[in-house]
């Protein structure tokens, strides 16, 4: 039976579709941890941290008078496309928000390696291009400085960062799902696609080190895990 081609093409972007959802395509495990040993591994790396593991669960604390907030992160060969799963809790109204980081500590051209981040409050998930915007080195500086940004550059952060509503009660248990796909980051809580965004900078194919920083105190976190895409990187 010949087929006609929009029914080829139709067959083709279905297989495309399929061969691109993110349980396919994000196959390989780099690092996962349900935290049942109540203690880190020796694969963790702390900033500033006065987070513990206990009871099954991260629990992130910034230490009282800190002038940073507790960054607990995982360092791995370089990749460009993730995926990034945690489980997450806000206990109390202490519980301003949290970060997941994608860095490349490598990178000279951002504040600390900075590439891109998901930020989420119990009202809010923000997505921002943290490469080409707000710790890109020269607008962080400036930022800091007398003056500060003009209107121009001001305008610029607009477009490099991106604020999701949401609703999130105190107490309960929330599933948190990222990837990054070359310039596109997507945001999943609890198997619903809250949003998306694209800029140039999520795109860099050297990420290195993945983040949970607590802001400040008082949010648990469980089954925590960094998949990657592909064949893993050749050893340097």
């Amino acid at each position: 039976m010949k087929l006609s081609i929009a029914t080829v093409l139709a067959s083709l972007a279905a297989t495309v579709a399929i061969a691109g959802e993110p349980s396919s395509y994000y196959s390989r495990m780099i690092f996962s941890d349900d935290f049942s040993s109540n203690s880190f591994g020796p694969r963790w790396g702390h900033y500033k941290s006065g987070s513990v593991v206990k009871d099954g669960m991260l629990v992130g604390i910034t230490p009282e008078g800190s002038d940073h907030s507790a960054v607990d992160s995982i360092k791995f060969p370089a990749e460009r496309d993730l995926e990034v799963a945690v489980k997450f809790r806000f206990v109390s109204a202490k519980a301003k928000s949290f970060n997941v980081w994608f860095d490349d500590n490598t990178y000279k051209g951002s504040h600390a390696g900075h590439i891109c981040s998901v930020s989420v409050s119990p009202t809010a998930v923000n997505i921002g291009d943290a490469k080409t915007g707000n710790f890109r080195n020269d607008i962080y500086d400036k930022k800091k400085a007398p003056g500060g940004l003009n209107a121009e550059e001001k305008a610029m952060l607009q477009a490099k960062n991106k604020s999701l509503p949401v609703k999130l009660a105190l107490q309960d248990w929330h599933s948190l799902v990222i990837h990054t796909k070359a310039d596109d980051v997507e945001v999943s809580l609890d198997g619903k696609v809250v949003g998306s965004f694209k800029s140039e900078g999520v795109a860099h194919d050297h990420k290195t080190l993945v983040s949970l920083t607590t802001n400040p105190v008082d949010v648990n976190y469980d089954d925590f895990s960094i998949k990657g895409t592909g064949p893993a990187p050749a050893k340097p």
